[in-house]
């Protein structure tokens, strides 16, 4: 218990597992907030919404503790935040989404701080709780090689998706892409020219990647294939039909992420072998399979789109492990 003897009493004031906690409405401050980071940090709605999730469970807390009818912004302190963080804890939250959590406060009452509403920030005096490094699932390159023999023999038989389909893996194999990122590519960021496509990652931030030989090989047959069904579904749907997104459903509107991830994990049963492999993974095995062949770090992270070289420094990690594999079974001492 802290010196002011209120952290464990903080604590456990809210409302027990299985009990309804108050329906509390947003505060203006926080609707306020999410405006600034639409029109003024351009976040996505993604992005926006998980904001809005945290915060709002950060109300539900406060409500639990204060009441409903209202507080004080500058009457939260350290104490009430590592109350909110124990409360996490108890709802079973990962250790990731209570720091997600616990960034969304921190920023809000940065916001806050910044605009003269309240006089402190009371979450920077609270570390984040500590996330293990995992290694993230990937192909090895004989399981890369399996997957993208079995997505060409299914394209050979013309059919739209599947001809779609491998455009797509090859696409997000040769340019290591985020789901949201290859969903959102139009006809006008694509050159198959130049071999590059552009981009927009988290944060909205715009960057031009590379199109390898194979993937603008898939790019331009499924292109002839997405004119061709843009022009037999005209008439009655042309109102409906997303004509400048280059990934499209049968029906001619943009992929949906569901029906990537779907298209995706369709293709990767045929090598998953409970790896436990997704969409996600063919980002890590691009960027694991260019760190091996001795790819520059600071490319690779410029490519992903990192903000930070550490977050890039994982695969670094992988490719160690494999080469401690390879040196217990080849040295004779090892």
């Amino acid at each position: 218990m802290s010196s002011d003897g209120r952290d464990d009493a903080v604590a456990d004031a809210a409302p027990p597992a299985g009990e309804a906690a108050p329906t509390v409405p947003l505060p203006v401050e926080i609707d306020e907030y999410l405006v600034h980071l639409v029109k003024e940090r351009d976040l996505s709605p993604h992005t926006v919404n998980a904001y809005r999730r945290d915060l709002r469970e950060f109300c539900t807390y406060l409500a639990a503790l204060k009441g409903t009818a209202g507080w004080d912004w500058n009457d939260i302190g350290r104490v009430e935040m590592r109350g909110f963080l124990a409360h996490s804890t108890r709802r079973g939250l990962a250790k990731r989404s209570i720091a997600r959590a616990l960034s969304a406060v921190r920023s809000f009452y940065r916001w806050m701080h910044r605009d003269e509403r309240v006089d402190a920030n009371p979450a920077r005096a609270v570390g984040s709780p500590r996330l293990p490094r995992t290694l993230p699932a990937y192909l090895d390159r004989q399981q890369a090689d399996l997957l993208l023999q079995h997505a060409t023999t299914r394209a050979q038989s013309g059919d739209f998706g599947d001809v779609r389909n491998l455009a797509m893996l090859e696409l997000f194999y040769s340019s290591g892409l985020r789901l949201s990122e290859l969903r959102g590519v139009d006809l006008g960021d694509l050159d198959l020219v130049s071999q590059q496509v552009k981009v927009r990652g988290k944060g909205r931030k715009e960057r031009i990647v590379p199109v390898g030989d194979h993937a603008q090989r898939a790019l331009r047959q499924y292109l002839l294939l997405r004119d061709r069904q843009i022009s037999q579904l005209g008439g009655a749907k042309a109102g409906r039909l997303a004509r400048g997104a280059v990934f499209l459903s049968e029906r001619g509107t943009r992929l949906s992420p569901r029906g990537i991830q779907h298209a995706m994990e369709n293709l990767l049963a045929a090598v998953d072998e409970g790896a436990g492999l997704s969409t996600h993974s063919l980002r890590h095995s691009f960027a694991t399979h260019m760190v091996d062949a001795g790819a520059d770090l600071r490319a690779v992270q410029e490519l992903l789109g990192h903000a930070s070289i550490s977050t890039t420094q994982i695969y670094t990690h992988t490719s160690v492990d494999r080469l401690k594999k390879v040196y217990r079974q080849a040295h004779p001492r090892a």
